[in-house]
């Protein structure tokens, strides 16, 4: 397979791809580099936080008791902090890179936050189980998940008095789009998630006294049904297929939506719903590989930490360093904005992240220093960074170098520039790059990663 093309697939797939890696799948068919995609994402690995201090926390306790309520809610806040750093280096990390990309994928489309860890881990997993798995499965899991059942107000969904907020989002966010579903649709629909609720540690319950089980007439049918039924007459709508079909496409392959090929998908997509077979079909067609798509998507701050850390493995000495980091880049993980999540493309860029994002390989591979004062004061804090007796407090890491070397140290710097850069680069940065001194890869790789080039992919 064409280097150029696994480069492609692995930024898409994966978060990049490191040189002895490149150099053997280069020597594999195109079906044999997927094939070994989706084979080494086979294992589900759920994270995994020690919540040893909740067990035996009842519901009771926690209601009469104000004070152990503000240290579970402390503690849990705290913990939260611990899954970002633990999901972040997952994604730096793993073997099982396909299944945690498109988990970080689905966290933005079936958008979820809640400061309860038990409930935000499990959330998180779900993802991850059934990220490559089958779509009508996979909602009507998150259906019943406790953080989605708190987040859209499920829990205050009753028979004599029906919530609406799961029933829209889960049409015009999860499966149909605007313009697919009507308002009756959803005051029915509605209707048949009632009685929808959780237990104190986050498991699934159906409490069938505050459940309305008289007929629902929906899209065109009727019947007593429940939350599964309704979900079940969704997926039987080709919208459903289309819509998830034209947001994976936009994700993987392109903002700009080619519909004949969205078209393709949804055949490959409908009504089976299997999304491991839909993904295979887009890594496979040849127009996924087209020049167009190649370096045409800009990424997110997560690709952007995840992928440098990648190529230099580093570690903030403080974990409230990289949560500031992500907050002035513009995207928190386990905090999205609003239920519609973060709209990605252009909209990561703005004239403060831009400044930030080209500063940052220097700021932490380079012994620099940058302000982590709220996003507004960021142009102020940018003119002191080489201000080294600033009293802002600066951001630190350390960066394992000798890891760097054995992966980079001994290609050359070519190499380098062709594994970092996957976007075609302008006249004047390549004449930038030929006046560089190329005295070590450890600076011409810092060079690379704070070129305007390397916020694509």
């Amino acid at each position: 397979m064409d280097k150029k093309h696994i480069q492609h697939l692995y930024w898409r797939a994966s978060f990049g791809v490191k040189p002895r890696q490149l150099k053997k799948l280069s020597a594999l068919s195109k079906k044999e580099v997927v094939d070994q995609l989706f084979d080494a994402s086979r294992v589900i690995t759920p994270l995994y936080i020690d919540l040893g201090s909740f067990k035996n926390l009842s519901k009771e306790a926690f209601i009469k008791d104000t004070k152990k309520e503000r240290e579970f809610i402390t503690e849990s806040r705290e913990l939260l902090k611990v899954l970002n750093k633990k999901w972040t280096h997952r994604l730096v990390n793993t073997k099982q890179s396909l299944r945690e990309r498109m988990t970080l994928f689905w966290a933005n489309h079936f958008v979820c936050s809640d400061d309860f860890i038990t409930y935000s881990l499990k959330f998180n997993n779900t993802l991850r189980t059934h990220a490559l798995g089958n779509f009508r499965d996979f909602i009507k899991a998150i259906s019943k998940e406790a953080a989605m059942i708190r987040y859209l107000d499920l829990k205050q969904n009753r028979k004599s008095n029906p919530n609406e907020n799961f029933a829209r989002e889960l049409m015009e966010l999860f499966t149909l789009g605007v313009g697919n579903y009507t308002e009756d649709d959803i005051k029915e629909s509605a209707k048949a998630f009632t009685g929808y609720n959780h237990s104190f540690d986050g498991e699934f319950v159906f409490n069938e006294k505050k459940h309305d089980d008289d007929f629902k007439y929906f899209f065109g049918k009727s019947g007593r049904y429940k939350g599964d039924d309704i979900i079940d007459i969704i997926l039987e709508q080709r919208a459903c297929a289309t819509f998830i079909c034209r947001k994976i496409y936009a994700y993987f392959v392109n903002n700009k939506i080619n519909e004949r090929h969205v078209d393709e998908m949804v055949k490959q997509f409908f009504p089976n719903y299997n999304i491991e077979a839909l993904m295979r079909f887009v890594f496979m067609s040849d127009w996924f590989y087209n020049e167009q798509h190649i370096g045409a998507k800009i990424k997110s701050p997560i690709e952007l930490l995840v992928g440098m850390q990648r190529v230099t493995p580093f570690t903030f000495l403080k974990m409230t360093d990289f949560l500031r980091l992500q907050k002035h880049l513009g995207q928190t993980l386990l905090n999205p904005p609003n239920v519609a999540g973060w709209k990605g493309g252009r909209h990561w860029i703005d004239s403060n992240t831009i400044l930030l994002r080209l500063k940052l390989p220097s700021v932490i591979l380079n012994d620099g220093q940058i302000s982590t004062v709220e996003k507004g004061d960021f142009n102020d804090a940018f003119k002191e960074y080489q201000d080294l007796h600033t009293k802002r407090k600066p951001l630190k890491t350390k960066v394992n170098w000798k890891a760097f070397n054995e992966l980079y140290g001994s290609i050359s710097f070519q190499e380098i520039e062709q594994l970092l850069i996957t976007t075609k680069i302008n006249v004047g940065t390549k004449a930038y790059l030929n006046n560089l001194s190329k005295v070590s890869r450890k600076s011409y790789c810092i060079q690379l990663m704070s070129l305007p080039e390397y916020q694509m992919c």
